[in-house]
């Protein structure tokens, strides 16, 4: 048996070449095109113009719903654990769940509205996935506390402190330093009055889009933890149940 297919060790790893790879694609094409400058593009200039905006929005549509599922399936995960002597209090797990929840829907806003086109709510969603983004891994991080040792490793939570202190400290530049970004043009020059900010803005932007992804590698471990107790295929018939409201006596744990 291969290691990602242990438990839900595949959800998570589907979620990271998901979104990792919508990022890399579509800034690869764009630059190619010349839509956008080799350096320090905003992530959502990448995916503003057609082709890479059709690929843009199809990927991050798809990355998602694969983050609604892990959420989920972590937000389950925790929820069993409270079955032991680990005691999570059920309002921080039930906050991470839809605080991640929100973020990704912030993600389908940002693929949906282009920033040329409808600037104002794909702005709006963009704050709405990184605000989010960013608390829902400090609370994670907060129960991966809890949860240790039995429901964690010492290694698994301290990457997890750093990825965590990575994202809040990238976070505030790029959303004060976009504030004082004026041009909404996709080709930047240093010439202009708010380079500065929008470069400072650009790089921060990446490296809190990739520290949730790294955020969510981590995840591979916990999942195969879970593997003895968790049922990957009544998983779905779980989750498909509890969206459409329809109730049946299926559990995704053995």
């Amino acid at each position: 048996m291969f290691w990602f297919t242990q438990g839900l060790s595949f959800l998570p790893l589907f979620l990271v070449v998901s979104s990792s790879s919508t990022f890399i694609v579509c800034y690869i094409i764009s630059v190619f095109r010349r839509d956008v400058d080799v350096l320090f593009p905003y992530i959502s200039d990448t995916g503003a113009n057609p082709p890479e905006s059709c690929i843009f929005g199809l990927m991050t549509v798809i990355s998602s719903c694969a983050g609604i599922a892990t959420i989920y399936a972590r937000y389950k995960f925790v929820e069993r654990l409270n079955e032991e002597p680990v005691k999570v209090k059920p309002h921080l797990n039930t906050a991470a769940l839809w605080l991640g929840m929100i973020s990704c829907l912030g993600m389908c806003i940002v693929a949906t509205f282009q920033e040329t086109e409808v600037t104002s709510v794909h702005d709006g969603g963009a704050l709405m996935f990184f605000l989010s983004g960013v608390i829902y891994i400090v609370l994670q991080t907060k129960i991966s506390y809890v949860i240790y040792p039995p429901g964690s490793s010492a290694n698994t939570f301290r990457a997890r402190v750093v990825i965590t202190i990575i994202a809040i400290v990238a976070f505030f530049p790029t959303i004060i330093c976009a504030s004082f970004v004026k041009q909404t043009q996709l080709h930047r020059h240093k010439e202009d009055k708010d380079y500065p900010f929008h470069v400072a803005s650009a790089v921060c932007e990446w490296i809190v889009a990739f520290s949730f992804i790294f955020f969510f590698l981590t995840y591979l471990c916990d999942f195969q933890v879970s593997a003895r107790s968790f049922n990957p295929s009544l998983f779905f018939v779980f989750l498909w149940t509890k969206i459409f409201g329809f109730y049946h006596s299926v559990s995704p744990y053995k």
